[in-house]
């Protein structure tokens, strides 16, 4: 489901999949012998060319994991990633036909299930796509899910989604989830990378996100990421950098409750909105 699901509240365009098919959590049956001869062709040219991509600019863990995914000239089994994702981190990837509320995308994650939207874009939207395809959620977001020390910062904010959900803070968190699982960038001992999945499923945005002088890349620091706001539209104009996966994890291992009440009332911040002095 690439992002969370107040992400897709700023769309005013109806759902583009099949709900009928989904059962009360918004998951349903991956029907693979649906998919067509070009839908098959465009998942292994998106592949293709993102790959092509990744040397210099990826993350060294997502590289490393990328291969777990198997077949690349045609869009995989779920069942198949699953044989392997779960002996690897007891996470399991579950089809659903496109966004889905706040409180099953919370749920999902807290239970170490991953929802991946199983329809893929039509050739004349390669280039670009307005909500997350199974490209983007296969390639971008499951790889770094075989990661042990990422797969349970998902799984942790899954559960901390379900809270603030209760609090009335999924705004802020949200924008916790795009700066970090979807937009995030990492600095590695060879330089920045890119572990988001908005990057990397991105042939425009993952060069530009690790080497254009244009946008401002910062430390990630919970409360200046939290009153960030962000555009669903546009290459983003502010990135938040980590040094490590195990820095993201231990960073958000708090009770983010008196963190929202801290930020509640504060000034937002800009998407494009510059600091004084950029430390990445």
């Amino acid at each position: 489901m690439g992002q969370p699901p107040v992400v897709y509240g700023q769309s005013t365009r109806p759902p583009r999949g099949d709900y009928s098919r989904a059962d009360e959590g918004y998951t349903c049956a991956q029907n693979h012998a649906a998919y067509t001869a070009a839908d098959h062709d465009t998942y292994r040219r998106l592949y293709e060319r993102q790959c092509a991509l990744l040397p210099s600019l990826a993350s060294d863990a997502f590289i490393e994991a990328l291969p777990s995914l198997g077949v690349k000239d045609h869009i995989p089994r779920f069942e198949e990633i699953n044989d392997r994702l779960y002996r690897a981190t007891r996470w399991e990837i579950v089809a659903v036909p496109g966004l889905i509320p706040e409180v099953p995308f919370f749920t999902l994650l807290a239970n170490r299930k991953f929802p991946v939207t199983d329809w893929i874009r039509k050739p004349e939207e390669f280039d670009y796509i307005v909500e997350p395809d199974i490209f983007h959620d296969l390639f971008g977001h499951v790889p770094l899910l075989f990661n042990p020390v990422f797969a349970d910062y998902v799984q942790r904010y899954g559960q901390g989604g379900l809270k603030a959900q209760g609090l009335g803070a999924c705004e802020m968190l949200s924008r916790l989830y795009w700066y970090t699982i979807e937009f995030g960038l990492i600095r590695q001992a060879n330089g920045l990378r890119a572990y988001g999945a908005g990057i990397l499923s991105s042939s425009g945005e993952l060069p530009y996100a690790v080497q254009s002088p244009e946008p401002q890349r910062l430390p990630l620091q919970l409360q200046r990421t939290m009153r960030t706001r962000y555009k669903i539209d546009t290459y983003q104009q502010t990135y938040f950098v980590i040094d490590s996966f195990e820095q993201l994890f231990d960073m958000t291992a708090a009770d983010f409750t008196p963190l929202y009440e801290q930020l509640r009332g504060l000034p937002e911040f800009a998407a494009d909105e510059r600091e004084a002095a950029v430390a990445a």
